[in-house]
């Protein structure tokens, strides 16, 4: 029976899919022979002896002491693309809000909570949130932008930093947005200059951090 300990809060439909006849959670680091992993810091933490093997619950393995590992012959392996879906439903999540006014409309019924005749009053107010359908629309950037752009999205998201400043010292590009909690990255310039940097920032995280890299796409 080989025993795993889950350094963060791992969803039991992860952990339940450990054959319950070969693996066990413990609540024990000291005994672990399997760490399971989220985003805690393991630099500075002392391996048990009989540590096997650690599995981060993601794409990047920058918070894990990979040198240790294999100088103590601990098998370090990831899982990219476990959080794809997330990804895509706060993408869709984040086209919804911007075209329709969503939190206006739920700050307007917050401040009109306590009116009796809020529902003739929402009748009159819910054109100012109306929007516009997203159905046959282009994503852009707003603003005066020529020349490509570079989307990225990055995992930790923390890595988005990272890859905005990489980028800016690879090549003649801007930063157009940056967000380090999803983890999204557009940059502005040439095509050349964009090709570069994105070249540059997966080289990094790849052989730097540790990443898992991706591949480039153009459209």
């Amino acid at each position: 029976m080989r025993l795993i300990h889950c350094l963060n809060n791992i969803s039991a439909q992860g952990t339940d899919l450990l054959d319950p006849k070969a693996y066990s959670l413990t609540d024990s680091l000291d005994e672990a022979e399997g760490i399971l992993v989220r985003s805690a810091a393991m630099h500075d933490m002392k391996f048990p002896a009989g540590l096997r093997a650690i599995a981060r619950a993601g794409a990047g393995v920058n918070n894990i002491p990979l040198d240790r590992c294999a100088d103590e012959g601990i098998v370090v392996f990831n899982t990219p693309g476990a959080n794809a879906n997330a990804v895509k439903e706060i993408v869709l999540c984040a086209l919804l809000l911007g075209s329709r006014d969503i939190l206006g409309g739920i700050e307007w019924c917050r401040e009109n909570a306590d009116d009796e005749n809020i529902t003739k009053a929402a009748e009159k107010a819910k054109k100012q949130f109306a929007g516009q359908e997203i159905r046959g629309k282009k994503l852009g950037v707003i603003g005066d932008y020529t020349g490509a752009l570079g989307i990225m999205t990055i995992t930790p998201s923390e890595g988005a930093i990272i890859g905005a400043d990489v980028a800016m010292k690879a090549a003649n590009v801007e930063v157009v947005f940056v967000d380090r909690f999803n983890g999204s990255l557009i940059i502005n310039g040439t095509v050349a200059d964009v090709e570069a940097a994105v070249k540059d920032v997966l080289n990094v995280l790849e052989n730097t951090l540790h990443f898992a890299p991706t591949v480039i796409t153009k459209s």
